[in-house]
């Protein structure tokens, strides 16, 4: 602790120390770089790389707290990984980076940067939505019709979006249907929702990898869970074996709920209520 202390008085009095003079330069330095702070934060929020930054960041505090304490040997293996950790996560982040750069080249770099979205009406979808969605999930339930429907939410699955066809239509519950009807030419793949709108269909999706799903499970449910388990969707999957309805979110499978049960999930994620207040069903 004395060591702690003794740093801090030395390091961080001086950069909390004011600087002699304030220039014009400095003001509009300080807010490009809260700007592009605030951005960034905003773009990290909105990826998977969220939970991986958070990672970091414990990463990081560990290593002040090694200079702070002068332990040189965890000191010297740190240096000497720095290298490789670099290129690590320069790997793992290569999906949003990629996405980034993309957008950055497709639109306009100051409505991208000094717009907000803070407007939560504009995200997720209104209670037409829901109705529509539950309407058609529970009719092909009735009919032993397969379907894997991804409703997206903050974290957008344009990678995903790109591997199916463009739809891009209002939201019905005859049209779900029709999409997921047996041999048309649709029916196979995912379909997703972004807000009120359905934007592409036979969407291909990554399959999860826990084992501790169940092995009666066919590769739509795996489907489900794996794009659920990388982003903060929820996927909702109709047996085509059964007639039974599961969703899945935040990488657990939630079977056999009734169509109150679902909708109560679609009304309390639009109110942003991440913890559903009714009880869950059979988690496989």
């Amino acid at each position: 602790m004395e060591a702690i202390w003794n740093w801090l008085q030395v390091n961080l009095l001086s950069w909390l120390a004011p600087p002699k003079s304030i220039q014009v330069i400095d003001i509009i330095q300080i807010a490009l770089l809260a700007i592009f702070v605030y951005r960034m934060i905003l773009w990290l929020k909105n990826t998977r790389a969220y939970a991986l930054l958070k990672g970091i960041l414990v990463i990081l505090v560990f290593v002040f707290i090694v200079n702070i304490l002068h332990m040189e040997i965890i000191s010297w293996l740190i240096q000497n990984v720095t290298g490789i950790a670099i290129t690590a996560i320069i790997i793992i982040f290569q999906p949003e980076l990629r996405r980034v750069l993309e957008q950055m080249g497709h639109s306009n770099p100051l409505t991208n940067w000094f717009s907000s979205k803070s407007d939560r009406e504009n995200l997720y979808f209104n209670d037409k939505t829901i109705n529509e969605i539950t309407r058609a999930t529970f009719n092909m339930a009735e009919s032993k019709t397969g379907a894997l429907i991804v409703v997206e939410l903050d974290v957008q699955l344009k990678e995903f979006e790109e591997t199916g066809i463009p739809v891009d239509a209002q939201i019905t519950s005859q049209l779900i249907e029709n999409i997921f009807e047996h041999n048309t030419p649709l029916h196979d793949g995912a379909l997703i929702i972004r807000k009120d709108r359905i934007v592409a269909a036979t969407c291909y999706l990554p399959l999860s990898e826990n084992t501790a799903l169940s092995k009666n499970l066919g590769t739509r449910h795996r489907a489900g869970v794996g794009v659920s388990e990388i982003s903060d969707c929820i996927t909702i999957i109709v047996s085509e074996e059964t007639g039974k309805v599961s969703y899945a979110r935040e990488g657990r499978l939630y079977t056999g709920v009734n169509l109150s049960d679902l909708r109560e999930t679609l009304h309390q994620i639009q109110s942003a209520v991440k913890t559903p207040k009714f009880v869950r069903k059979e988690v496989s």
